[in-house]
């Protein structure tokens, strides 16, 4: 029996890392393809709506072939799903006069959002806002504003939970700040002011994981990524990894293999996975399934996948 709604969070939780899949220039949003990518190894897939389509009919109908195709093979109703906002965070107004999005996307049902281009603490605080409802006030008062969300989604989003209204406006709530929430919100520091200010931001509660972006960061830098991260990233990665640490944000990291064949101990890709692992890296960039059941294997994953 699955403990959670969100797969993300339960594994998180256990401290177990998280492997995803999915584009960041799109998803094929199809009933269809819900149906398909409802028993996908994943433990959760990304919809990377700044690059692709804003379509939320598609989400609608993808989120239905989801719940239609479930169980999932851990036993939760749906993978998680967690969706690129297309708004940047460079200021805390443009993230105010763009929250439609925001309630556009979770009225859909999705279990989580991510943040691109996070510059400022105030952007921040307002994208964590602009996801809550007022009801919901942990951490009011200590760093935050009451939500802005407004009732009416709830509706929609709790049938693909599978939970009434009243339990869904409860739930609808960012996690680790509220012990209960079924909301994973991420954040992308991807610039040079966003990396200045990185260890003011991730002080914002209601943040649950952050990652690097490092072909965004090598053009901030004014350097053409050739390959090989140029070593002003990889410091840049270091220093948002030891942020993270310090506020109890996980962080994303990434080991992009070859995928294909059953991967074996010797396996240079999946040594460098542990090491990324033991770095502290619990949210993991790839989509290659052998490698994340070899890192299953290695943190003794006990959830079914």
């Amino acid at each position: 029996m699955t403990k959670r709604i969100n797969r993300a969070i339960e594994l998180l939780e256990d401290d177990q890392p998280i492997y995803y899949m999915g584009p960041h220039s799109g998803h094929v949003l199809t009933y269809e393809q819900g149906l398909k990518d409802s028993q996908t190894w994943a433990d959760y897939i990304n919809v990377g709506m700044e690059h692709g389509c804003f379509d939320m009919t598609g989400l609608d109908n993808y989120l239905r072939g989801l719940v239609d195709g479930g169980p999932t093979k851990s036993g939760h109703r749906t993978p998680a799903v967690i969706v690129e906002l297309p708004v940047e965070g460079t200021s805390e107004e443009i993230v105010k006069y763009n929250a439609w999005q925001v309630r556009q996307i979770l009225a859909r049902g999705v279990h989580g959002i991510l943040l691109c281009t996070a510059e400022s603490a105030d952007a921040v605080r307002a994208f964590v806002e602009a996801c809550r409802y007022p009801t919901n006030l942990n951490g009011v008062g200590e760093g935050l504003e009451k939500g802005s969300r407004g009732v009416g989604s709830e509706n929609t989003a709790g049938p693909i939970w599978g939970i009434e209204r009243s339990e869904y406006i409860h739930k609808a709530d960012p996690w680790p700040l509220n012990p209960d929430g079924e909301i994973l919100l991420g954040l992308k520091i991807e610039t040079v002011r966003g990396l200045s200010n990185c260890e003011q931001i991730f002080t914002v509660p209601g943040i649950g994981w952050a990652e690097m972006g490092p072909g965004d960061m090598h053009m901030s830098m004014g350097v053409i990524r050739d390959g090989k991260d140029d070593e002003a990233v990889e410091k840049a990665r270091k220093r948002v990894n030891a942020a993270c640490k310090k506020n109890g944000v996980k962080f994303l990291g990434g080991v992009h293999g070859g995928g294909g064949e059953k991967r074996g101990d010797n396996d240079p890709d999946l040594d460098s996975l542990k090491k990324l692992i033991d770095t502290g890296a619990r949210i993991i960039a790839g989509s290659d399934e052998n490698l994340a059941n070899g890192g299953r294997k290695y943190t003794n994953r006990k959830m079914n996948y």
